[in-house]
């Protein structure tokens, strides 16, 4: 505080030897250790636990000087508490911010990754592939055993090369080409760089990265919860130096006072003679 204080005062000026006063006076050129001493004895502060309140006191041999000087204190002070308080801070929200970095980028692989599973397979959501190519078959299935019942009921009452019967040959023949496909589509994808060419394959790898996403956004919604909530909370701790009451000039000299310090300079002087007068006397007496 001294050397802060010191680039905006002249403190050898401010607490030079003023006439024959040596004794309230600081030399110059002291080392900072005695500098400090003889700023405690000029600069005092009192803290007031119950409202919290610090009362600031600077004694100078000039009220501008030492108005000067409070200014700057209450400065620096402000200055050194804002940046303490913004440091405490920053080192509660760095924590929960690294937490959303991390969460904010597991997120985005696990999106990056289903993206690529989709654009490999070209399937939005391979269990709903499964179901709606499941139905497709069974729909096959029902229209080939129709068919069939069909073409028994016809042999029992036409030629085996009447129209009727070359029709429902051709509706079978087609019927079990396109379930056969349908088949083999089913039981086997064209995802080979999906990691597997099954659907038991692609959905278990889909639904591991859909799990994965899942989980993912769950924590960074987390994240950003317990970062605003450490936001709150830093908030709340905050401490900041407000001054309430400017440093005022003082109109009259306090310090020291002067009718106590001549009387005590004068009793002392005195006990100092009486003890010389006894030595005198008891000196002389002996002799």
């Amino acid at each position: 505080m001294i050397e802060a204080v010191e680039k905006a005062v002249d403190l050898d000026a401010a607490f030079a030897r003023h006439g024959a006063d040596f004794y309230f006076s600081m030399a110059a050129g002291l080392p900072i250790e005695e500098r400090l001493e003889y700023w405690k004895k000029m600069v005092h502060v009192d803290f007031d636990h119950t409202s919290s309140i610090l009362n600031l006191t600077v004694k100078a041999f000039d009220p501008q000087n030492a108005q000067k000087i409070a200014s700057v204190i209450i400065g620096e002070s402000e200055r050194l508490i804002n940046d303490l308080s913004l440091k405490a801070r920053n080192g509660v929200l760095k924590a929960s911010q690294d937490e959303v970095a991390l969460a904010e980028g597991r997120l985005s692989a696990a999106r990056n990754a289903l993206r690529n599973f989709r654009d490999v397979s070209q399937e939005a959501d391979p269990v709903e592939a499964a179901k709606l190519a499941g139905q497709l078959v069974a729909s096959l299935e029902q229209q080939l055993t129709q068919l069939h019942t069909d073409l028994m009921t016809a042999r029992t009452r036409m030629a085996a090369d009447s129209p009727r019967m070359r029709v429902l040959t051709t509706q079978i023949d087609s019927l079990e080409k396109q379930l056969a496909q349908e088949k083999q589509r089913f039981g086997s994808g064209t995802a080979g760089g999906a990691g597997g060419s099954d659907v038991a394959n692609r959905i278990r790898q889909y639904e591991d990265l859909e799990t994965e996403r899942e989980f993912a956004e769950k924590a960074y919604t987390g994240s950003l919860a317990s970062l605003e909530k450490a936001r709150i909370d830093a908030n709340n701790q905050q401490r900041y130096l407000a001054a309430f009451i400017q440093p005022t000039l003082s109109e009259k000299a306090q310090h020291p006072s002067r009718l106590m310090v001549s009387a005590l300079v004068f009793l002392g002087c005195l006990f100092a003679w009486g003890v010389s007068v006894m030595a005198y006397y008891n000196i002389r007496d002996r002799n």
